[in-house]
Formats: C-alpha cells, sequence, structure tokens
C-alpha cells in the first residue's frame, strides 16, 4: 500500500508538471446566441465584443459609461470580435449590442454590465481598440520603436514620434468624401504619409501607446469643426491635456493635423494656442 501511495504522488506530481502555469486570467464571458462580451481584461481599460447571430445587417455597439457618456460604435462581423476602450474610469459600464430591423431602427440584440475597477487610470490609453487597431507586428510600432530607440525620456520620445507624423500631407480629397463609420487602418496611413485629423491622431496614438506612453485619442470640436487630436501623458509633466510644444513659459497643443497642413503658420499656432478652441465630446 505505501509503495501504491508513493507512485501516485509521483504520478500527480508528473501531471501537475505538465499542466500550464495558472497565470492567465480566467476568462469572464457574458453571451447569449447572438453576441458576446469578453470581459477579462476590463481592469485592463478594454472589451472584447464579438456577433455570433446570423444577421446580414448592421451591428452597433453601445457602452454605456458611469458619468453616463455614451459611446456608439459599428461592430463588424469577424469571428475574433473587436475591442472597445473602457475610458471614462472606474464604476459600472453597461454594453449593449444592437442589430439593425429596418431603415434606421435597431433591436436591442444583448447587454452585458460590469462593475470595473481599473488596474491604473492609464489602463485604457496604453491598449489597442477599434479606433487605434495595431499589434506588436505592425509597421506603425516597428516606425515607433526606431524613432525613439536613442531617445532617453518620455518627452524626448513624444517629440520624435510627433515630428514625424507632422511631415504627412493632409488629404483633402479624403476628407470631403469620408463617410460616417470611417475607421484608420494605421499602417495603411503610414505608408502613404496621408491622411485626416482621424489618421494623424490614430497613427500617433498608436506609435505612443506601443512605447509604454499613455495616449488619449480626443474626438470633438475645433471651432466649429468636428476633429481629432490627441493628450498624452509623461511622468514629469502629468497628462498634456492642452500642450505639447514649450517656449520656455507655455506649451502649445500637440494637434498633428493642424501643425501639418498649415506647415508651422503663425495664425495656425495662435489657434492651437492654450486650447480654448477645443471642446472635447469623447476620448479613446
Amino acid at each position: 500500500m505505501k509503495k501504491l501511495l508513493v507512485k501516485l504522488v509521483a504520478l500527480i506530481c508528473v501531471l501537475a508538471l505538465a499542466l500550464p502555469a495558472a497565470t492567465a486570467l480566467a476568462a469572464d464571458i457574458q453571451s447569449n446566441d447572438k453576441a458576446a462580451v469578453d470581459l477579462t481584461y476590463a481592469s485592463d481599460g478594454y472589451v472584447r465584443v464579438t456577433y455570433k447571430g446570423t444577421s446580414t445587417k448592421n451591428i452597433k455597439v453601445i457602452i454605456n459609461t458611469p458619468n453616463k457618456i455614451q459611446y456608439q460604435y459599428n461592430l463588424s462581423k469577424t469571428p475574433d470580435g473587436e475591442i472597445f476602450p473602457l475610458t471614462e474610469g472606474d464604476g459600472k459600464y453597461e454594453i449593449v449590442v444592437y442589430t439593425n430591423s429596418s431603415g434606421n431602427s435597431y433591436a436591442k440584440t444583448f447587454t452585458a454590465t460590469a462593475d470595473v475597477k481599473l488596474k491604473n487610470a492609464f489602463a485604457p490609453f496604453l491598449a489597442p481598440s477599434q479606433f487605434v487597431n495595431y499589434n506588436e507586428k505592425s509597421e506603425t510600432v516597428k516606425k515607433a520603436t526606431e524613432l525613439t530607440k536613442d531617445k532617453k525620456n518620455d518627452l524626448d520620445k513624444i517629440i520624435a514620434i510627433y515630428d514625424y507624423v507632422i511631415t504627412f500631407t493632409y488629404d483633402t480629397a479624403k476628407a470631403e468624401t469620408v463617410q460616417s463609420g470611417y475607421l484608420p487602418v494605421v499602417d495603411s496611413v503610414l505608408s502613404a504619409k496621408k491622411g485626416i485629423c482621424f489618421d494623424y491622431a490614430a497613427v500617433m496614438t498608436a506609435m505612443l501607446r506601443s512605447q509604454g506612453i499613455p495616449c488619449k485619442l480626443m474626438v470633438g470640436y475645433a471651432g466649429t469643426m468636428y476633429h481629432a487630436w490627441i493628450s498624452v501623458y509623461t511622468k514629469e509633466t502629468g497628462w498634456i491635456e492642452n500642450f505639447i510644444q514649450f517656449d520656455g513659459k507655455n506649451w502649445s497643443r500637440m494637434d498633428p493635423t493642424f501643425d501639418s497642413s498649415s506647415k508651422g503658420s503663425d495664425s495656425a499656432k495662435q489657434f492651437i494656442g492654450d486650447g480654448k478652441n477645443y471642446s472635447v465630446k469623447f476620448q479613446y
């Protein structure tokens, strides 16, 4: 009997060594037969939503946030789903999937809820998402690594990336024809070195996040024009919500689009100024 117990213990040890290390998070998925919401990484600032139904019509995701700001997205029908950020801090989020029924009408397909406690306030602004879609193999990430390899601090890295992105050409024709629901493909924008405000902001956000620098893609109004720009964080300065260029006394807003299309003109710098001409509606 003693020998049998020794053999059993040995067998258990061998099996235990063969098992993968229990370091991965247990999946936290809420679903029905039409949609699934993976909340596993909600504390990292994002969720993955997947459509499982058979409808050929448009699908939307609406995220109701703790501070009552509502974010609306289109959802593709890719089998891996899409990542959406939780950018409004800790609290209760409601993620609702809707299916187009007819015309502009949508029917609720599935609802998931999560009481989110972020690992830290920067988490949503360090990860990829539908609007800022990249991975470690992206050319955008490779370029960011190249631009920042010799830089000693985050501010130098930010400036190196900014100086590169503002060499892009503003795509006036695209701006005049772009459709609602347009999403930047950062590697395509990088290759063309051309785009609209959303493209500029998405590329720069992807570059900075890939280098571990928190970055918000901001969407709102510049004067009366709907516009996208960015805000970044450094340990030395905290959140640079409105500014980036420093003349010894003042920062001026980091807006790659205006700086690029204006070629650094005084009138553009005056408009960018202290941020008074900007009104934030959403942050991604």
